[in-house]
């Protein structure tokens, strides 16, 4: 089902000026002898989205299904595949065992698709502990964050999480 050549490995990392602020993602990509660098920048989000937009945009700039190690220093990310929190919460039409709402469900559906179509293995790296890749990635990711002209993460703006953030008096 899956390819066994051409193996890809995938550093990623996401940054946040404030959280909620201006983020921005960074992904290295490495196939086939040649290295690839992805970023982008939007004008306000959160830490935790720009993480799974660094993995959702690396694995979505793969023109086949491919075997995939996506190295991330987010425990976030990694927890809920690696432990199945993911798919407990699936199972629980998108609720956590607190009966809230998952947040990010925009994002982790879309990674879920992708690792329907590519075989992933998810490997969780210390952040800021000299880590060539990850240290690249998240210079990429801040470069982003603080870049002109940036995108609307719409995700984040329709989200209830932030109509709760921008009431008076929270911050």
């Amino acid at each position: 089902m899956f390819p066994q050549v051409n193996p890809v490995t995938i550093y990623t990392d996401g940054a946040c000026t404030g959280n909620p602020g201006s983020g921005g993602y960074g992904a290295v990509i490495l196939q086939d002898g040649k290295r690839r660098e992805l970023s982008k920048g939007y004008q306000m989000t959160t830490n935790n989205r720009m993480e799974l937009m660094a993995a959702i945009a690396a694995l979505e700039s793969l023109k086949q299904s491919s075997q995939v190690r996506l190295f991330t220093d987010s425990k976030y990310l990694s927890d809920a595949i690696n432990k199945g929190w993911t798919d407990t919460w699936q199972a629980n039409g998108w609720r956590k065992s607190d009966k809230g709402k998952v947040l990010n469900m925009d994002l982790w559906k879309r990674l879920l698709q992708l690792l329907d179509k590519h075989d992933v293995r998810i490997l969780w790296v210390k952040g800021h502990a000299g880590h060539k890749e990850n240290e690249r990635c998240d210079q990429l990711a801040v470069q982003a964050a603080q870049g002109k002209n940036l995108a609307q993460d719409s995700g984040y703006e329709n989200s209830k999480e932030s109509q709760i953030n921008r009431q008076p008096g929270l911050f």
